[in-house]
């Protein structure tokens, strides 16, 4: 306790004194004064001027100790320096742990080096074309302290230097065919801002050109950029062409000759010890098994490189790509072999068998988007190939408990636990299974899975309820950013098992309630569109998710076909009732990088859903709701809405109305590292469910524009991170300043932030 103390008494006396150990002839750098930028608006008016920009202030950039969201000028409490200067000579094992986990050293002006970084942003200008531009620095000695100073850089522009005439010269044969016919696709036009980056783009892209049609020896480097600019002031004339001096086999096409696929056991060295060889459609299986362990169809399938064919450096990806999306092969090798003195590629093929079978035992903490949290468990068992076509099939046993991590806005404090078993039998296959659709169109990369699923949950004190089901389902990567779920047959037959009296009493008041949990099947087709450039290289992550569901439509007009009419009600499918009803969510996020520890993430997501025909409400498992620990973090789940509806009984059980048929919500987070693997977080959270028809059971729960801006429940708060590197943990902790129904506080901001509006939240991975 007495080392704590002296501890902290001499982190109070370092604050004071944050220079004490620079040594003689050092200055501690303490942010940018300012970046003086002249001729911006005169020669920075476009796109390339606007990124040239960009790019010099992440030259000039550094944060200096405390810095304020990694900025280089904002500058908070440098703690992480005073712990430096206050432990730096400690040797005590409290005070070293201290100075290891909280120190953080002084950045120096000679580690900054602002000559250096003048000099690389110099560099950047002569890249976007100011080839006049130039960029200066100064150092700036704080007056009160001569061991502090700030940097002062200014950065001249001058007019940039543009793109004259260009030329493609010296292409023979198809190439130039090629390049030619392709100058709609170039990257740099007469004109245009002079970027080197643009240049070296556009030799990646002759060279992709040339690789696609045959040209398999071909690199960027065998293209030069001569550039001319004594002609013209401020204008570079370009001369693109081919190397002197390449030899002849680099300039030539070649065919794709023999393709010879060696399909080998995990453990087996090279195919020589292959037991046995098998030719079908020109392509050679050879293989040491005592029998080929994939069908030849299904290679074949995925092998878009064919006999005969220039070669191509795209259908080489996604060969390969096809191949490893199999699931069946560990590795994958292609080998190109020229043959002597021809134009001719023999493709040689080395793919090694994957384990057959997988098992994998989970025990976890499941947090989920509901507020419920508790220990789990799920086995697995899959096999792989099964029909010797790449086909998986997988069954899983899963089982969880679960309980609420916080109380209500509302007042109630209660445990809402729960149980769940469930198991899934699916089987999927690395292809596009799809009759009466042209062969054509099924090459896509892409997967169809069938699957069967049961799931029992208990809500205690509430009901029990059995979910049993099947659906079949394709997954299409279109793009390496997009990709498409289509699940044209999804059946769900929901049960409703055990009931309580106090639920009884709950939908006994409510039809809403009452129809969305009775004994239904749901007959759904859905859609959804992904895009996702997470792993692009992106400095800004985005990801677009839309997703269309229909239920019950085709069910209907099926029955509509034998006699039943579409408007009746209460049409039966199998002697019970189905859903019918159409539902459409989009959700949108984006994370902003600032620095490498800080960053803004941000989320919108809307949703609707209609009922009509056969059923007056949709079932309760398809409905919005809000709040908790992913969502209104200062509001428990189903605790908000729909609208300004508040149940009338303030009890454990009243949540089960506040559900909707419309749902808006909106989140901003800011994330910023802390020391080491710790982050944290401020945040603040908006939205609210509705109803799109009116309930008498639920008044103000129907959207009105009039009452819309009042109805949007509103929260702050902050949380902190524990970055586990496999997983992150979560505590959050949500203060409420708005709540959409009446409260005991007048005004826009209803609730009191450390009192009734107060929530925490304890969650795994982060909330979007």
């Amino acid at each position: 306790m007495r080392t704590v103390i002296v501890t902290l008494f001499a982190l109070l006396l370092a604050s004071c004194a944050v220079t004490r150990h620079i040594e003689e002839g050092e200055q501690l750098y303490t942010g940018i004064e300012k970046i003086e930028i002249l001729g911006a608006k005169e020669y920075a008016r476009d796109a390339a001027g606007a990124e040239a920009l960009e790019e010099i202030k992440a030259a000039l950039a550094c944060p200096p100790n405390g810095s304020i969201a990694g900025s280089s000028t904002l500058r908070g409490f440098p703690v992480g320096l005073w712990w430096y200067n206050a432990l730096h000579n400690s040797k005590s094992k409290v005070g070293r742990w201290f100075f290891e986990t909280f120190g953080d050293s002084p950045v120096l002006i000679s580690q900054v080096n602002p000559e250096l970084r003048a000099q690389v942003a110099g560099n950047i200008l002569e890249q976007f074309g100011y080839f006049n531009g130039e960029v200066t620095e100064e150092v700036v000695t704080d007056k009160k302290n001569p061991k502090k100073a700030k940097i002062s850089y200014r950065v001249t522009l001058n007019e940039p230097c543009r793109y004259g005439t260009i030329e493609y010269r010296g292409y023979t044969g198809e190439a130039a065919t090629l390049i030619k016919e392709s100058r709609r696709s170039r990257l740099i036009k007469e004109g245009q801002q002079f970027s080197a980056q643009a240049l070296s783009n556009e030799r990646e892209r002759i060279n992709t050109l040339l690789r696609n049609n045959g040209y398999y020896y071909h690199r960027p480097t065998f293209t030069r950029i001569l550039a001319d600019t004594t002609r013209t002031p401020l204008h570079a004339d370009l001369h693109i062409e081919p190397q002197k001096g390449l030899a002849a086999a680099l300039g030539r096409q070649y065919i794709i000759g023999d393709i010879n696929i060696a399909i080998l056991k995990s453990d087996s060295y090279t195919s020589r010890g292959a037991r046995d060889t098998l030719k079908h459609r020109n392509i050679s299986y050879i293989y040491d098994s005592p029998k080929l362990p994939v069908r030849p169809g299904a290679i074949l399938r995925n092998i878009s490189i064919r006999s005969g064919e220039k070669y191509s450096q795209e259908e080489q990806q996604n060969s390969l790509d096809r191949l490893s999306r199999m699931n069946i092969f560990g590795s994958t090798a292609f080998n190109f072999v020229p043959r002597s003195e021809s134009d001719t590629l023999d493709l040689n093929i080395t793919a090694r068998l994957d384990k057959p079978y997988d098992f994998t035992f989970e025990l976890n903490v499941t947090s989920k988007s509901n507020s419920q949290i508790g220990p789990g468990s799920e086995i697995s068992l899959s096999k792989k190939n099964i029909f010797r076509g790449g086909e998986l099939l997988k069954l899983s046993l899963r089982g969880s408990y679960e309980w609420q991590t916080d109380d209500k806005v509302k007042g109630s404090n209660s445990l809402i636990n729960s149980w769940e078993t469930g198991a899934d039998l699916s089987l999927t296959a690395p292809r596009i299974y799809a009759p009466f659709i042209p062969r054509s169109y099924l090459r896509a990369k892409g997967s169809t899975a069938v699957r069967l699923y049961a799931d029992r949950m208990n809500r205690s004190g509430f009901f029990r309820i059995v979910h049993v089901g099947g659906e079949f389902t394709y997954h299409i990567d279109h793009k390496s950013t997009t990709k498409h779920t289509v699940s044209p047959f999804r059946l769900t037959f929901d049960m409703l098992r055990h009931t309580t009296e106090k639920f009884d009493a709950i939908v006994a008041e409510n039809r809403a309630l009452q129809n969305s949990f009775r004994d239904q099947f749901i007959p759904a087709m859905q859609y959804t569109f992904t895009y996702d450039n997470v792993n692009t290289g992106h400095r800004n992550k985005s990801r677009v998710e839309v997703s269309l569901t229909s239920a019950g439509n085709i069910t209907s007009l099926v029955l509509c076909a034998f006699g039943k009419k579409w408007s009746e009600k209460n049409k039966k499918l199998f002697q019970n009732p189905y859903a019918q009803f159409a539902k459409l969510t989009a959700e949108l996020r984006q994370l902003y990088r600032i620095d490498r520890n800080n960053y803004i993430a941000t989320r919108l997501m809307t949703g609707i859903l209609h009922s009509y025909g056969n059923a007056e409400y949709a079932p309760y498992s398809e409905q919005f709701y809000i709040g908790g620990a992913n969502s209104l973090r200062a509001f428990t789940v189903r605790s908000v809405g729909p609208g300004s509806f508040r149940p009338a009984t303030d009890t454990r059980y009243s949540y089960l109305d506040e559900t909707g048929t419309l749902k808006l919500e909106a989140n901003v987070e800011y994330r910023f590292k802390v020391v080491g693997k710790l982050h944290g977080a401020l945040f603040v959270d908006a939205g609210n469910i509705w109803l799109t028809k009116n309930e008498e059971s639920r008044p103000g729960g129907k959207i009105t524009l009039k009452d819309f801006p009042r109805q949007i429940a509103l929260n702050t708060g902050a949380g902190i991170r524990y970055d586990l590197d496999i997983l992150v943990i979560r505590l959050d902790f949500g203060m409420g300043l708005h709540a959409p129904y009446k409260t005991s506080r007048r005004g826009y901001f209803n609730l009191s932030p450390l009192g009734d509006g107060f929530a925490w939240h304890f969650a795994i991975g982060y909330p979007f």
